[in-house]
């Protein structure tokens, strides 16, 4: 006779050694799993019985809503629980949705192995134009690059095109006399006096961000690094974004508004992100917390706050890798997806 006990996928205990788990480890025995003994060629179901197994918790929140998804790795079995979004302070509908879920199926929050978040926070904020008071520092003769834009039109045949507002007012746009060569070389060296009054100027303004886009600081980071210094010389609980780290990259305005865009969310993003983190914790949840990011991929919290303009599509993207997924398992070789959200569509072909 074979005593062996089926707890699930690469989990096979004697009779004996499961009863003596479920005795050593007080949470083993929860509801909604059963095991099999098998003796001999008969199979048994007996009562559910759970052996102990992690879970992943997974966020999504929209402009409307909030999904909160449970997934029991081992078995697959997932629970849902989908609330209002809360306004200011979204983390609180998270907390609270969260704690609901938990509660309703019964699991420790120590269980939980891993937490994925994906948001349109980022994405809301910009279309919304609820960011950031934000300024910019940039080279002398370019603090209209930012308005100018391009050439580039998304309706060429519309005579009436009107393009948004830059995210920064001209009168918040500062110059520093300073230039690099775009090998990096120093041009011009960067002017300890201009940097002053621009820091002044900040401080006059109030702003609560500042992006700093010197010519050239994708080669050379050095006048980027000493103006940010000085800045949070004397306004220190300034949220600010450099360049030569957002988007060490060619071309002015794609730098430059890239970089504001992300100084312009930083504020909102770190509250939100901090109040997330430490909530999760308090309740009881270790596992750290990573962010999707727009290209699929994930990062901690701490690359999130600091490069929030990454997290533009970091919502919509999840729904795009799941009709990708499902289509795969499906056979489909051409998937289109939809995700229609509380503020905006997403088509995609993944």
């Amino acid at each position: 006779m074979c005593d062996q006990i089926d707890t699930g996928p690469g989990r096979n205990y004697t009779a004996a050694r499961w009863f003596r788990y479920r005795k050593a480890v007080p949470g083993a025995v929860t509801a909604g799993r059963a095991f099999r003994i098998r003796m001999g060629c008969h199979t048994c179901v007996r009562e559910s019985v759970n052996y102990v197994s992690d879970f992943s918790l997974s966020i999504d929140i929209g402009g409307t809503f909030t999904d909160i998804v449970l997934l029991e790795r081992s078995s697959g079995r997932i629970e849902v629980n989908k609330i209002l979004t809360t306004y200011p302070d979204p983390s609180e509908g998270v907390l609270k949705g969260t704690a609901e879920l938990l509660h309703q199926v019964e699991v420790n929050p120590e269980r939980i192995t891993r937490v994925i978040h994906g948001t349109t926070l980022v994405t809301n904020t910009l279309i919304e134009r609820k960011g950031a008071r934000t300024g910019l520092v940039t080279t002398r003769g370019f603090r209209d690059a930012l308005e100018i834009g391009r050439e580039g039109r998304y309706d060429i045949y519309d005579l009436r095109l009107e393009l948004p507002e830059p995210l920064v007012e001209r009168r918040h746009r500062l110059e520093v006399d300073e230039r690099l060569n775009p090998d990096g070389g120093v041009r011009r060296p960067l002017d300890p006096a201009s940097i002053e009054e621009a820091c002044d100027r900040l401080v006059e303004t109030e702003v609560d961000a500042v992006g700093v886009c010197l010519l050239h600081a994708y080669a050379n980071p050095e006048h980027e690094e000493r103006v940010r210094a000085e800045i949070l010389k004397k306004v220190p609980n300034c949220a600010i974004s450099i360049s030569s780290e957002v988007a060490p990259e060619l071309r002015e305005y794609e730098r430059t508004s890239t970089t504001v865009a992300n100084a312009y969310v930083q504020p909102m993003v770190q509250r939100y992100l901090s109040a997330l983190e430490v909530g999760l914790q308090l309740s009881g949840i270790l596992a750290p917390l990573h962010i999707m990011l727009s290209n699929g991929g994930s990062c901690s919290v701490e690359t999130a706050t600091r490069f929030p303009v990454r997290l533009v599509e970091s919502g919509p993207c999840g729904g795009a890798l799941a009709a990708g997924e499902w289509g795969r398992r499906a056979g489909l070789t051409h998937v289109f997806a939809f995700d229609m959200g509380g503020r905006q569509p997403k088509p995609a072909f993944p």
